[in-house]
């Protein structure tokens, strides 16, 4: 009795219907093209964009909008107005409906509030502005180099703002979800507020990686120029040799072929130039500075 019900429900033709599922090679020949428009079409920091701590790119909307014209992907909008007194708020569910057959492909909700983070709040036109509103409808934020003074944000001020922001995560999240992209791009990191992107993407509590160290700055012309007779004084003098020269210059900033060739130039002529007040304050400096980096 239980081996015939069990073959009663099982689907005539096997798990895996032939019948309106795509071959091995059409998945392949899919992603290829997802690939192709990636490369011939979307550029970096418009239509996708690397977010710091991730290891795929996040998809911006224009990128979606370049996905669903390849594929002919029509968005529709169902929008829930889930808004208070003081929030505004809206739930969207976008649907990716073929333009040429009108089938629906797949769907995603997105949202978005007047309660997060960057819409919530703004900084204080004035400290009077500060001083004036109400302790609850106020803050200071803490910042790694310097504080801000903030009031909340009227929510009608951003009722349109939040919408469209709804429709966009939802429209991003359905793109992703239809065109199977979301191997290639990742959704949403983009719009989180900076200090809450950081703390998510290091939320291991793994130390951030340390920054490349910056280029050397080159001596500009002009400065090089008004250093190089104290420099000539300072060699001629006997105070200074060249190779000094050229150390303390490049510990500075570097060099380029011409102004090192004339550092090297420098020669020594007359000792008794070493009393020229000139070339004394220059030996003071240069004293001073090799004492600092040490």
């Amino acid at each position: 009795m239980n081996t015939q019900v069990m073959e009663l429900r099982q689907p005539q033709g096997g798990l895996v219907a032939a019948d309106g599922r795509m071959s091995a090679q059409q998945v392949l020949q899919h992603a290829m093209v997802v690939q192709e428009v990636m490369r011939a079409v979307m550029r970096p920091g418009v239509h996708f964009g690397e977010i710091p701590g991730t290891d795929k790119p996040t998809l911006f909307q224009p990128g979606a909008d370049k996905l669903c014209m390849t594929f002919r992907i029509a968005p529709e909008f169902d929008i829930q107005d889930l808004s208070t007194s003081d929030c505004v708020r809206y739930r969207v569910t976008c649907r990716g409906v073929h333009q040429l057959s009108g089938v629906t492909l797949g769907s995603c909700v997105g949202e978005a509030s007047s309660n997060e983070e960057k819409y919530k709040w703004r900084r204080s036109v004035t400290d009077e502005e500060f001083d004036a509103t109400p302790p609850a409808m106020r803050r200071v934020k803490y910042g790694k180099k310097w504080n801000t003074k903030q009031v909340r944000t009227e929510p009608a001020d951003v009722a349109n703002t939040v919408l469209k922001m709804a429709e966009k995560r939802a429209k991003i999240g359905m793109v992703l979800n239809v065109t199977a992209a979301s191997d290639m791009f990742g959704q949403d990191l983009e719009d989180l507020d900076a200090a809450l992107r950081e703390s998510l993407v290091d939320g291991d509590g793994a130390p951030a990686a340390a920054p490349a160290p910056a280029a050397p700055t080159t001596w500009p012309a002009e400065a090089f120029a008004a250093q190089l007779p104290r420099w000539t004084k300072a060699v001629a003098g006997g105070l200074k040799t060249a190779a000094e020269i050229e150390a303390l210059a490049t510990s500075k900033g570097a060099l380029t072929a011409e102004q090192l060739a004339a550092i090297r130039a420098l020669k020594p002529v007359d000792p008794g130039q070493a009393t020229d007040p000139d070339t004394a304050a220059f030996a003071a400096d240069m004293e001073a500075a090799e004492g600092a980096q040490q």
